[in-house]
């Protein structure tokens, strides 16, 4: 007998989680010991996105019948990434035996070609024992009335479909311990009302395709504390966010004219990462915000900045960027305001600028921030491909007056 099978069962299998499951399979020919060992594989994953259609009948098979036999109490996570080689009453049936084995971990992602939604069963809907439900792709959510998540913590939908515009506040307020939402809108969807209620959400990532004509967005989530939303809509609708006390990260990248109740439920943020169409209304306070991380894509960036730094009395870090997939016009008409923002007075520790080209109105406002910031610790500049030479940004810049005498300034 070879040394690894002396050890006993639970550490075998524990050896055959790390590997694939149509590897660990696979040891079942190894000798009589192992031959069933695969059995109690508390993690199986089953993907054919890259089978022959041979391969793909080879595994439909396989799942079909050792599905049944499978023999551990609890099923901790069970992924499925398939085609429609995979009928849909055949998927029902794996995510029903599933649920029957306690899973619970759920990952389902499904592609139709031709294109055909796909429904999985109602007791998914009740399962006791579900903590992560994450559902892709050609999945129909046709949530029933009867709908009991009570150990749901993560859950996530991307790009599925809604079978009516209750579907999706029936799920959520049937799930009262969740705590991470991530929900993408599918472009092709006819949900034009979404409402998130969900008073023990800490995590919401949430994201609405270009030009999705959505009519209308109420979002109530008082424990929130990392907030993720992505909407690019010139249409008008009615938008309701209510104030998250406890935030700490907010990613917000919006263009949609009704931003004045999204605005003013992340003023609690620490850390705010922002990307606006529109400039936001006067009289709106971020008391706690510590660090700034602003796009420069857009027209307006000039005088969102200042309102920004006017409106942000504790800012330690500014750091100027662009959002992965945006793209900078080129300029930046630098407006300084009339009296310095106080955190530039009495807070403001780190400006960092990445991709800075050193045209006017960007000098500017570089030469502005030296000047005025008056504790600063650290001002890191880098350069971007440009037709100004290198030299001359650092000599335009090394030279001007800095308010802080200690400030380390890094040029690259």
């Amino acid at each position: 007998m070879d040394k690894i099978s002396r050890f006993p069962d639970e550490l075998l299998v524990k050896v055959l989680t790390f590997l694939p499951t149509k590897e660990a399979v696979s040891t079942s020919i190894l000798s009589k010991r192992w031959e069933h060992l695969w059995k109690w594989l508390p993690k199986l994953e089953y993907d054919d996105q890259h089978y022959s259609e041979s391969e793909r009948k080879r595994l439909r098979c396989f799942i079909v019948r050792s599905l049944p036999l499978h023999k551990a109490h609890v099923i901790e996570s069970l992924r499925l990434k398939l085609s429609n080689y995979f009928k849909p009453q055949v998927i029902k049936w794996i995510v029903a035996t599933a649920v029957s084995r306690n899973v619970r971990e759920l990952d389902i992602s499904y592609s139709s070609y031709p294109e055909k939604l796909n429904t999985l069963p109602s007791n998914l809907y009740t399962s006791k024992s579900l903590v992560v439900l994450k559902l892709s792709d050609w999945i129909l959510l046709a949530v029933p009335p009867m709908v009991c998540l009570p150990s749901l913590k993560t859950l996530q939908l991307q790009q599925v479909a809604y079978f009516n515009e209750e579907s999706l506040q029936r799920l959520l307020s049937n799930c009262p311990a969740l705590e991470e939402l991530k929900v993408d809108i599918w472009k092709d969807d006819n949900t034009r009302k979404f409402t998130i209620v969900v008073p023990s959400l800490q995590r919401l990532s949430l994201f609405i395709p270009f030009d999705y004509g959505i009519d209308g967005l109420v979002i109530k989530t008082p424990s929130l504390k990392y907030f993720k939303f992505r909407i690019h809509s010139n249409i008008s609708h009615y938008c309701l966010v209510e104030h998250m006390p406890n935030l700490i990260e907010a990613y917000i990248d919006v263009e949609f004219p009704n931003i004045k109740s999204l605005i003013e439920s992340i003023t609690s943020v620490k850390r705010l990462e922002i990307c606006l169409e529109v400039l936001y209304e006067e009289g709106i306070v971020f008391s706690q915000l510590e660090h700034l991380k602003l796009c420069r894509c857009k027209d307006c960036t000039s005088n969102l900045l200042v309102r920004l730094l006017k409106d942000s009395p504790n800012l330690r870090v500014l750091d100027l960027y662009e959002m992965i997939d945006h793209y900078y016009c080129g300029i930046i008409p630098w407006n300084p305001p009339s009296t310095v923002p106080a955190c530039m007075l009495s807070s403001l520790q780190i400006f960092n600028w990445s991709a800075y080209s050193g045209v006017p109105g960007e000098r500017d406002l570089a030469i502005y921030m030296l000047k005025n910031a008056s504790h600063l610790k650290t001002a890191t500049i880098l350069s971007d491909e440009c037709d100004i030479p290198e030299l001359e940004m650092l000599k335009e810049l090394a030279f001007s007056s800095r308010a802080s005498t200690t400030c380390e300034f890094i040029f690259d």
